[in-house]
């Protein structure tokens, strides 16, 4: 029996083929029209619809490079299942080099929107209705916010033997953090609708971080095969087990000042342990700035200048912290020589 098209946004795309669709989504002041770029590749046989997207926050553009790469790959040729790759979805924010909108909100925060409510709701209910609501399966591609950077980790709600951990598992990030659903956000929504759905957080907004690029396209690819989408053998050594994170927190500047890190990203630190110092621009007023708990650097500011109280160090925490000490490491190999732009 022949398989079915796939339709979106009115487009219908046969069996073995791959279209780009622009979907409406607003007007310019200029009555220019602006689109949601969306490719999609519908394979010959029946499986998975797997959504991913990048730029849901206008300025994270690792996962713009990400899509590219994938939809380049020879690996999806003779597919199983579509993909719906999405490069940007807030194009208002990309335009403009911000993570939000014109009035200022967070499309991430948005879902599942509304028709008839402010542009977020609006963005975020017509991204739901054309794309979203068609996935069996999401990847959603994150950075760090602006002048902040994150080790390459993935952040889901994982529940024992569920699809959503079997996804998170086969991604080989070094990090998985348990993380709380956000309401309003695209996970949010997916999840509570029984989507299985994982977000990659990895580098910087505003720049391309080839440390953080390259493994999001073999993790989303990884991912693929895990769900039967791709076909062949897998050839390029896996990773070291991902380890789970019982928790993170933000060790934070103790005073306003100028800040000089000592640690780098993905180092391991000790509670107690100095990770940088704060001083004013002559070096009267100092004070450390110490982790709070045995972790792992999973995020830290890249901006030197910190006002007291600002989150500048992200630490998570583990129950066997060699073994996570040991993944990042690995995954660092798998990289090739450390690149000093970890930190």
């Amino acid at each position: 029996m022949a398989r079915a098209p796939f339709e979106l946004a009115g487009v219908k795309v046969m069996p073995g083929n791959r279209i780009q669709i622009d979907v409406p989504v607003a007007r310019l002041y200029t009555h220019a029209p602006l689109h949601i770029p969306v490719e999609v590749v519908h394979g010959r046989q029946q499986g998975p619809i797997l959504l991913v997207c990048g730029g849901i926050h206008g300025d994270e553009i690792n996962g713009v490079e990400i899509v590219r790469r994938l939809l380049r790959s020879k690996q999806i040729q003779g597919l199983r299942g579509t993909l719906v790759a999405v490069p940007i979805v807030n194009v208002f924010g990309f335009m403009q080099h911000t993570r939000y909108l014109p009035d200022r909100r967070d499309l991430n925060r948005c879902f599942p929107g509304s028709e008839s409510g402010s542009l977020g709701g609006r963005v975020a209910a017509l991204f739901r209705e054309q794309i979203v609501d068609h996935a069996t399966h999401i990847i959603d591609l994150h950075t760090g916010a602006i002048h902040r950077t994150n080790l390459p980790q993935i952040r889901a709600q994982l529940s024992p033997g569920s699809e959503t951990e079997r996804m998170a598992n086969a991604f080989g990030a070094p990090v998985i953090l348990n993380a709380e659903l956000r309401e309003g956000s695209l996970r949010h929504y997916a999840q509570n609708r029984g989507i299985p759905v994982l977000t990659y957080e990895a580098g910087e907004a505003l720049r391309f971080d080839e440390w953080a690029i390259t493994p999001g396209v073999r993790g989303v690819l990884r991912v693929m095969r895990r769900l039967g989408m791709l076909t062949g053998e897998h050839r390029r050594r896996l990773p070291p087990a991902a380890e789970l994170a019982n928790g993170s927190s933000w060790a934070r500047a103790p005073i306003d000042g100028i800040l000089r890190p000592k640690v780098r990203l993905g180092a391991r630190v000790a509670k107690g342990e100095m990770l940088g110092k704060v001083a004013d621009p002559f070096g009267n007023a100092e004070e450390a700035v110490t982790s709070m708990a045995d972790g792992i650097v999973i995020g830290m500011s890249r901006l030197p200048l910190a006002n007291e109280g600002e989150a500048l160090f992200h630490i998570a925490r583990f129950d066997e912290i060699e073994e996570a000490e040991n993944a990042v490491e690995g995954f660092h190999s798998s990289l090739g020589p450390p690149p000093d732009s970890l930190y």
